[in-house]
């Protein structure tokens, strides 16, 4: 047994479940064929991972037989989404290791949680207040000022679950636009980049981190991703610290995607420093580490699979300077063109119908030695 891991290595030729049918599951599951393991995937909804998987169940998360059995058939446990139902987490783990595990899950899901978990640590974010109803906004919003963003503090991803509060925004409304429900309201940052950590840990605190990324969003989704980041040196080097300070505290297991804010100031001789702000924390692959499929000695699929299964984590060295963009709704249609282009590395995710804003596939380049 490896030091610090509690259960025994997930050897070759073993299964891995894996909750959640989309592309991440599935880009998982590809990654463990390669290793030598079988998937399980279980989902409420079809997928593209189904088409990869050895095994896949379709259940809800509140059919507790249904998660005990797809749980007996396994040796470890992981998802592609962080917003597993807490009960669903609790009867999983009580037959087999749910990695990143539930305190992750817990801190992750909730956005004020992760923001006081955050600041308990020292790390800097935007500055933010809870809201809990029409009246809670008012207040947030005379400490926080305009513009500000209010968010649901659960499931909110690629700009959903979120709006901006305005000069004249009618904060009633505002609010009912989000259903009325738990929210936090964040201060605006004037960032001069968006940047993401990518990193690893295993249970005996085995760390390995990817060159800091830097990402370019397009109507609040994912467009492209470049490898390394055009940041400092210091500044890349204290993004991974912080990282590795968050996986630690959590005593996390598996990848991790801390997404950045860096703001640009200058000093009192002139000089211009960057300062770094943490949005978010991903607890799972994630789209701005995709560029390592091809970009790297060791995907952060492979590195996923690798730190859950109790193996040595691998090498995270870059092929390049690497640029990621993602084929979002009509641009998947581009696919021929692409094959065709000398260096591009294409991947489609099976998805049968390009809808707008909705993630097709991926396109890597390596554009610099």
């Amino acid at each position: 047994m490896s030091p610090g891991f509690s259960h025994p290595p997930i050897a070759p030729g073993a299964t891995i479940g894996i909750l959640g049918s989309g592309q991440l599951g599935r880009m998982l599951a590809m990654a463990a064929a390669r290793l030598g393991l079988a998937s399980h995937v279980y989902s409420p909804d079809r997928g593209p991972a189904q088409d990869v998987c050895a095994k896949f169940t379709q259940a809800g998360y509140d059919d507790e037989a249904a998660l005990g059995a797809f749980a007996d058939s396994v040796g470890v446990v992981t998802y592609e989404f962080e917003n597993v139902p807490a009960r669903a987490a609790a009867v999983l783990a009580a037959h087999r290791p749910v990695l990143p595990g539930p305190n992750a899950l817990e801190i992750t899901q909730d956005r004020l949680t992760e923001k006081q978990f955050l600041h308990s640590l020292g790390i800097p974010t935007a500055p933010f207040a809870a809201v809990e109803d029409a009246g809670g906004l008012a207040r947030a919003v005379a400490q926080l000022g305009r513009p500000s963003i209010l968010k649901t503090r659960r499931f909110g991803y690629d700009g959903k679950g979120q709006a901006m509060v305005r000069e004249g925004s009618d904060l009633a409304v505002v609010h009912r636009s989000l259903g009325a429900s738990p929210c936090i309201l964040e201060g605006v940052v004037t960032f001069a980049r968006e940047c993401s950590v990518v990193a690893a840990r295993s249970a005996d605190g085995s760390f390995a981190a990817w060159d800091v990324c830097e990402n370019v969003h397009e109507h609040h989704i994912l467009s492209l991703t470049r490898a390394p980041a055009r940041i400092a040196p210091d500044t890349a080097a204290g993004a991974v610290a912080m990282t590795r300070r968050i996986m630690d505290a959590l005593g996390y297991v598996g990848v991790i995607a801390v997404e950045l804010f860096v703001v640009e100031e200058r000093d009192s001789a002139g000089a211009l420093r960057e300062r770094l702000v943490v949005n978010e924390i991903a607890p799972r692959v994630h789209n701005s580490g995709h560029w390592t499929i091809d970009g790297a000695v060791t995907s952060q699929f492979e590195q996923h699979v690798r730190a859950i299964c109790g193996w040595p984590l691998g090498s995270t060295m870059r092929h390049g300077d690497v640029e990621m963009r993602n084929l979002i709704g009509a641009d998947v249609h581009r696919w021929r063109d692409i094959l065709g282009e000398t260096g591009a590395s294409l991947h489609l995710y099976g998805k049968h119908e390009a809808r707008p804003g909705r993630k097709m596939g991926h396109v890597t380049r390596i554009v610099g030695r």
